[in-house]
């Protein structure tokens, strides 16, 4: 006798501040070198007194996020210079939020 179980899916994701602060800093219209764009995002971090784990895992974490991001479309690589598209926001944790709610 087979039985089914149903399981229910429960997800709280908390918001993502690293991939927030690459989607802030990518929305500028520049392009940004790994080395300066993990400044700026590791700055604004601090600021925002979101920095857990030393940097050089913060690092790798930023590093494997953008990869993420273009991947995803998100992020335009040229050569070792990554630029933001149009549509880095979509990335946020502000957006997916209010896409939810829709």
């Amino acid at each position: 006798m087979a039985t089914t179980t149903k399981r229910t899916r429960f997800s709280r994701r908390l918001p993502d501040h690293v991939t927030d602060e690459l989607c802030n800093v990518l929305a500028e219209d520049k392009v940004f070198g790994f080395n300066d764009l993990f400044e700026r995002v590791f700055d604004n971090l601090k600021v925002r007194n979101a920095v857990s784990g030393g940097e050089e895992m913060l690092r790798l974490r930023a590093y494997e996020k953008l990869q993420n991001l273009v991947t995803r479309g998100l992020v335009e690589k040229i050569g070792k210079e990554y630029k933001g598209t149009k549509r880095v926001h979509e990335a946020s944790s502000e957006y997916l939020a209010q896409q939810q709610e829709d």
